[in-house]
């Protein structure tokens, strides 16, 4: 009987740490890591200068409510990808930014321990699904640097269309985070 407690004890202790819901990061760390990077994006946003512009790519609102209603692991999946993206964009030349580089450089850290912390909640490391859509929203953020000339104006645009993604991403990881 006390062999047989034992082991659903450790097949629930087994299931439990490798389950989504369960992941120790989540639940203590990613908030204030979330918090973290909108906190250096905002201080980023005190040093920028006012835009005349408003040419940028249209915001993929269609794809995060569709994400919305997703499995978990897949809103972790896509979040990680966003957050992979918004690194990627993030080292392309922002020389012209008005921001300051270490706050630029905390940023891009805080970002990328996010998105390792994430990593290590998903049980299926090896089947790493790729939002091609996202992908290209992103593209879309890149083309406008690039036709505006990596100018401090363009980074100030893709600084909000990045807050707005990392708000978005933040509610898809808090609904995972409230079905606990």
């Amino acid at each position: 009987m006390i062999s047989r407690i034992f082991v659903v004890c450790v097949f629930v202790g087994v299931f439990s740490a490798g389950s989504t819901l369960s992941c120790r990061w989540m639940d203590h760390k990613f908030r204030q890591f979330s918090e973290n990077s909108l906190n250096l994006l905002d201080a980023m946003a005190l040093n920028s200068t006012n835009t005349t512009q408003d040419a940028t790519a249209p915001f993929p609102h269609e794809l995060y409510s569709q994400v919305s209603k997703a499995a978990a692991e897949d809103k972790l999946i896509f979040t990680v990808q966003v957050l992979n993206e918004v690194e990627t964009l993030f080292n392309k030349n922002h020389s012209l930014a008005s921001w300051e580089e270490k706050t630029a450089d905390d940023f891009l850290g805080v970002v990328n321990r996010q998105a390792e912390g994430l990593l290590s909640c998903i049980r299926s490391h090896g089947h790493k699904k790729h939002n091609k859509k996202l992908h290209m929203s992103f593209k879309r953020l890149s083309h406008v640097l690039d036709t505006m000339g990596h100018s401090a104006e363009s980074w100030e645009l893709i600084r909000k269309e990045v807050k707005t993604h990392l708000m978005r991403a933040d509610s898809l990881i808090s609904s995972v985070l409230n079905a606990n």
